[in-house]
């Protein structure tokens, strides 16, 4: 099984670890591509902070997050897994898990990203900012950019097992699942659902989504299932209390939609 999670917007800071080895990260056929987001990036953000500023939409209270990105060569790494935080990082709670759910997560969560395209929750890697929205001056915007060293490298990372999709819209634009490995993929969608005047009405809450996502991956690892395939992914979720509904694809070489309904945090 292969679970695709987004990174979040705020990450961990004050490692002490090592700085950036870029040829340890997993999926080493992104190495030169990796390598040149970190170029651009650095120089941008080291040259002409207003412009740095104006490229990655960062606020005034965010502009420390510039000086960070001019220093990612020599600035202090972690593990992705300790870096990523936010909603759906709390859920899955990476540091609670015993050793056997955090060797499947090391097996089977990949991290995408604007400037690593994507990584391994063990990837040593520096605090930064740079998310997949980005357009950098030279490179243009980074989901497009992604495209195509991902399309190289995906689908041998993505084995033969199921691969379970959770990432936020901007971040799929990187990799799409095509043919055969479609045909294993599941996207999930999180659904709220509420009652008014005797009616139910469903809607896409952000931080519901994120935090059952986070939710579902922990259950699945805790648990130690490994779903072969969408169809017995469903069947695993409701076996773990998940209310789940699914939409198998009208034609071969499609994604299954997977919708998990939730009715409260």
């Amino acid at each position: 099984m292969l679970v695709l999670l987004p990174p979040s917007e705020g990450k961990a800071t004050g490692a002490a670890g090592p700085p950036l080895d870029a040829g340890a990260l997993s999926l080493p056929g992104l190495a030169a591509s990796r390598a040149a987001v970190l170029e651009e990036l650095v120089e941008l953000c080291a040259a002409d902070e207003t412009k740095a500023q104006e490229v990655l939409g960062l606020s005034e209270g965010l502009k420390g997050e510039i000086a960070k990105n001019a220093g990612l060569r020599t600035a202090g790494t972690r593990p992705a897994g300790e870096i990523y935080t936010g909603v759906l990082y709390d859920a899955l709670g990476l540091a609670s898990l015993d050793a056997a759910a955090r060797k499947r997560a090391e097996r089977s969560l990949l991290v995408f990203s604007g400037l690593w395209g994507a990584v391994r929750i063990g990837d040593r890697i520096p605090s930064y900012r740079c998310s997949m929205g980005v357009k950098l001056p030279g490179l243009g915007a980074l989901g497009a950019y992604w495209r195509a060293p991902m399309a190289e490298v995906m689908p041998a990372v993505a084995g033969e097992g199921l691969v379970l999709d959770l990432r936020s819209a901007a971040y799929a634009t990187a990799w799409k699942p095509k043919g055969e490995v479609a045909g294993r993929t599941a996207t999930v969608r999180v659904l709220q659902s509420k009652t008014v005047a005797g009616v139910e009405k469903r809607t896409v809450v952000s931080h519901f989504n994120k935090a059952t996502k986070g939710r579902l991956v922990r259950d699945l690892l805790t648990a130690g299932l490994e779903p072969k395939g969408p169809a017995e992914l469903v069947e695993v979720l409701r076996g773990l209390g998940h209310a789940v509904e699914a939409e198998p694809p009208a034609k071969s070489g499609k994604a299954w939609a997977v919708d998990v309904i939730v009715t409260e945090l």
